[in-house]
């Protein structure tokens, strides 16, 4: 397997406007090939993608969805011309997310990582590294295994690191970017509202995620 330096993936980076992951994994893709990797990028309209996201997207929908009244969702979803706003593309896109909220389990709680406070991620740490399997562990081979525990307990509270309920082949950030790529704008989950009946008050288990699943297939 080839090793992929940090010299390459920058080197692509500036070629290509593309994210760290994106060329990290195509230039694995490419055994390394700077402009085969360049290719293959712009083949997915990833580079184009990325570059588009430094614009100002300030349009949009707010977009909902309600499941049997137990449990609702609304989504704030930014491009950068009304024109984008009513295409039938994006809408279909901010109604495929509005169902993603709904109906994945763990349920999102923050768009990305920026958004998650530090306390948050220093609670995981406390938890995890209290577990009853890492005692008596050197603290080395403790402190490895709670980085990857809780980074993978961040991935799944953020919306753009689940993988897409309905190919979950890709994960949120990369439909957004296939989307960009497309439509030819930038485009931006802003925020988002979940809602789930009666959560917090104790009552019978009802799965309501599993509801909105089946109605996705």
């Amino acid at each position: 397997m080839t090793t992929i330096t940090a010299a390459q993936v920058k080197e692509l980076r500036d070629k290509t406007g593309a994210g760290i992951m994106d060329a990290k994994r195509t230039l694995a893709e490419t055994n390394g090939d700077i402009n085969k990797a360049a290719e293959l990028l712009r083949q997915k309209g990833i580079a184009s993608a990325e570059k588009k996201m430094g614009r100002i997207a300030a349009e949009g929908l707010v977009g909902s969805y309600i499941h049997n009244g137990k449990i609702g969702v609304m989504v704030e979803i930014n491009c950068e011309t009304d024109f984008v706003a009513k295409n039938e593309e994006f809408q279909q896109l901010v109604k495929d997310i509005c169902m993603h909220i709904a109906g994945t389990m763990p349920a999102p709680e923050f768009v990305s990582r920026e958004e998650i406070p530090a306390s948050v991620i220093e609670e995981e740490r406390r938890i995890e590294s209290g577990k009853e399997d890492l005692k008596g562990k050197p603290e080395n081979i403790v402190e490895k295994i709670v980085t990857g525990r809780v980074d993978k307990l961040m991935a799944e509270k953020c919306l753009m690191e689940q993988p897409f309920v309905k190919d979950t082949s890709i994960k949120i950030e990369e439909l957004i970017k296939e989307k960009i790529a497309k439509i030819g704008e930038k485009i931006t989950v802003r925020r988002f509202t979940r809602y789930v009946l009666g959560e917090g008050i104790q009552k019978k288990e009802e799965n309501f995620a599993e509801e909105v699943m089946k109605q996705m297939q």
